[in-house]
């Protein structure tokens, strides 16, 4: 019973709300969505103190970008001890992060050149203000920052694994569902609200488009591990005009 009036509150909202995206279409597509656990299960949280100074870990969330100096460290703590309780591995792909929960997969770009890494967090790090990130060394050598030891650079939470064993375990996705398209934000938030408030397994975003020359605020639903399962979802009927986006 509980589920029938829950559901009906949820299609009562959205029904209204549907009335102010009525008659958009549009096909534009974002990037490729990585998605994992979320942040907030990391159970490492509590905040540290090195040098007299707090840090405070913090919950990020998938696709949340940060720019800043990236540096790197290798032989001098190769077979050490990391923050997490792993042993630093110079050849394998981790960084360290003041504040990022341990094993968020983030993708690492060097914006003097454009190479990238995906990395895991495994450690906690750089202790230098100007530095956002320290890189292993073949996290390094990926991204050609070697022999200049600093570089510029601009990080994308890519998800989360959950502990050693499945670091690799962030599924890649290539498809989105919109649900939705709105010419007004506050549309567009009541629409996403309702459906996060109603489902655990997937999670409504925003993202902004341009139809007919003006702004637009698109619904979409992320967390599909392929496009099947993006089809079942489209499949149940719950969203008239429901239709894939991907990456071209």
């Amino acid at each position: 019973m509980k589920f029938l009036i829950d559901k009906y509150l949820f299609f009562t909202i959205a029904t209204a709300v549907l009335m102010q995206g009525c008659g958009l279409k549009e096909q534009n597509v974002d990037p490729k969505i990585y998605q994992g656990v979320s942040s907030k299960s990391e159970p490492t949280m509590k905040p540290y103190t090195i040098n007299g100074k707090t840090y405070y870990p913090t919950t990020v969330n998938t696709r949340d970008t940060f720019s800043g100096t990236a540096s790197w460290y290798g032989k001098d703590f190769h077979g050490r001890r990391t923050s997490n309780g792993e042993i630093y591995d110079m050849y394998k792909m981790t960084a360290a992060h003041k504040t990022f929960p341990m094993n968020t997969m983030v993708k690492v770009i060097n914006t003097k050149n454009n190479k990238s890494a995906i990395v895991r967090i495994n450690d906690r790090g750089p202790f230098v203000q100007s530095r956002i990130i320290d890189l292993s060394y073949a996290a390094a050598l990926a991204v050609d920052m070697i022999n200049s030891g600093t570089t510029s650079v601009r990080l994308e939470i890519l998800g989360f694994g959950k502990d050693e064993a499945s670091k690799q375990s962030v599924t890649i996705s290539d498809f989105d569902v919109q649900i939705g398209a709105f010419r007004k934000q506050n549309g567009a938030q009541i629409y996403e609200t309702a459906f996060n408030n109603q489902n655990k397994n997937y999670k409504a975003i925003i993202r902004e488009g341009i139809l007919d020359g003006a702004l637009i605020y698109r619904v979409w639903i992320q967390g599909f591990r392929s496009e099947e399962e993006a089809r079942d979802f489209i499949s149940q009927g719950k969203y008239e005009g429901a239709f894939i986006v991907r990456e071209k």
